[in-house]
């Protein structure tokens, strides 16, 4: 089988099973698992997967900027938003992600309440400029262009000062096994800091971030408390968190 027949099989493989499984595939097509892992890093290469340990699993679309994000599933990310502001109260202290699912939820905030926002995302931070009933603590750090937010040890350090009712996270890859996980180092670190200030944290998952996986890991399914997904999202995608004793909530249009 030539090279790029095997590629296109692998690919074949991980939209059928979600995964691919190097000893596996390797068996049933008679080559070395070598080969295979060969294969699996050029198409990783080629942002076509995301390669761990034993095989590999879908990239998030999610990784693109964030400016070609603003376009992938938008009546999704506004319903998750609309969901995740109804679960502020008034008077509570909430650490807000950057990112485009993240701007719908400060945007479907209601106009009277009355909150605290914490947030390492200017962009956040402009989208409430006019609401004068939320106090804004916007964390500084160094610039990451790619989801427009602040990271380094100067960001860290500024949440370990922080106690928070709710963290809103948003991630690139969310996976039952692998966890929730982000493509860039920093940012990894920033969310894993955000998740442990916070008495609870919850993940706003659009269609495009279930089941793929990113190069750094945030945290694992157990370091969580809810996910907001997509009203049609299938009962067989978000089985595996809910077994996981993540409680789900279903943002409808």
């Amino acid at each position: 089988m030539l090279t790029s027949q095997r590629k296109h099989y692998l690919m074949e493989v991980l939209r059928r099973d979600g995964q691919i499984v190097a000893t596996r595939i390797s068996s049933e097509l008679g080559v070395s698992e070598d080969t295979i892992r060969r294969d699996l890093r050029e198409m990783a290469k080629e942002g076509l997967l995301q390669r761990v340990h034993g095989g590999a699993l879908p990239a998030s679309a999610a990784l693109a900027d964030f400016a070609a994000r603003q376009h992938i599933a938008p009546g999704d990310k506004a319903a998750i938003g609309r969901a995740a502001a109804a679960m502020v109260q008034p008077g509570q202290v909430v650490c807000v992600d950057g990112g485009t699912t993240c701007t719908q939820l400060v945007r479907a905030l209601p106009r009277t309440l009355r909150a605290t926002v914490v947030t390492h995302s200017p962009s956040i931070a402009m989208e409430l400029m006019e609401r004068p009933e939320i106090e804004v603590i916007l964390l500084g750090g160094r610039l990451f262009r790619h989801s427009a937010v602040a990271v380094g040890a100067a960001t860290v350090e500024a949440i370990a000062q922080i106690r928070a009712d709710t963290y809103f996270m948003g991630v690139t890859s969310v996976h039952p096994d692998e966890g929730l996980s982000t493509g860039d180092y920093e940012e990894a670190c920033v969310k894993r800091a955000l998740c442990r200030a916070a008495a609870e944290t919850i993940v706003l998952a659009s269609p495009e971030k279930l089941a793929t996986a990113s190069p750094y890991r945030v945290v694992g399914m157990s370091e969580i408390s809810g996910m907001v997904v997509a009203g049609d999202t299938a009962e067989e995608m978000v089985r595996p968190y809910r077994e996981r004793g993540v409680a789900l909530t279903f943002a409808t249009p």
